[in-house]
């Protein structure tokens, strides 16, 4: 395997004394992986951060083993991030990404919105926004795996209009009219994920914990489930960010 293409870095592990093992989301390539040599040096490590874009070079044998990999620096996102919130985002959404996707299976669209969202990370854009961002992400990913949920029209009436809830057990929408005497056993549906809408704290809060529940119980299960724990801290400090101050 040769391959040269555009990447953005998803997660770095250590392999051996000065190596590092790099898994990178490409536009025509999905997911893949490879061995730097130096990986862990003074030099490469900011170059392999999370949230870069790189010009990333595969070379293997064989398609079955570990290719061995160079990188270069084409823009550097992850040093621009400045809020703990953000930074928040940027781990989750691309150990998600290194977690949930097979090896070498396109992902154009995944590529395009993963790109989208570290970008507005880089440049500091305001919290609501990046929650929003990070939600249609995770509903994007469940889509193109084949778990997302239908939000097309009323499981109980087949109705189109005013979708509010959503069946943690069909996965299926669901009217404000039909649901409202079950609402405690629903998931919240922002319409923000449906249609043109702004979308404020609450609503990107509620959207994280619709898409929560279907990455639990299709995506990161078992041993993956630990990766939540990046997202439960995430979603503390956009809570924290709705609550209304001390008076003064």
């Amino acid at each position: 395997m040769d391959l040269t293409t555009p990447a953005l870095a998803c997660t770095v592990l250590t392999h051996g004394e000065t190596g590092a093992i790099l898994r990178a989301l490409t536009p025509a390539h999905g997911l893949v992986a490879g061995y730097i040599n130096g990986g862990r040096s003074r030099r490469l490590r900011p170059l392999l951060q999370p949230g870069n874009i790189l010009q990333l070079h595969l070379h293997g044998r064989l398609d079955s083993q570990l290719a061995r990999a160079t990188a270069e620096l084409i823009e550097p996102r992850a040093a621009l991030i400045t809020s703990g919130f953000a930074f928040a985002v940027l781990e989750w959404s691309t150990a998600l990404t290194a977690a949930a996707l097979p090896e070498a299976a396109p992902h154009p669209m995944l590529y395009a919105a993963l790109d989208a969202l570290t970008a507005l990370l880089a440049a500091d854009a305001d919290a609501a926004r990046i929650a929003a961002t990070l939600a249609r992400y995770e509903l994007l990913l469940l889509a193109e795996l084949g778990f997302a949920p239908d939000l097309s029209s009323c499981a109980a009436t087949g109705a189109t209009t005013d979708l509010a809830y959503v069946s943690p057990k069909s996965s299926q929408a669901v009217s404000r009219a039909a649901g409202l005497p079950y609402a405690a056993r629903l998931l919240p549906l922002p319409a923000f994920l449906i249609a043109e809408a702004p979308a404020q704290l609450a609503d990107a809060r509620d959207a994280l914990t619709l898409t929560r529940h279907f990455l639990a119980r299709d995506i990161l299960t078992g041993a993956a489930a630990r990766l939540f724990a990046a997202r439960d801290r995430l979603v503390t400090r956009l809570t924290a960010m709705d609550e209304p101050g001390p008076p003064g």
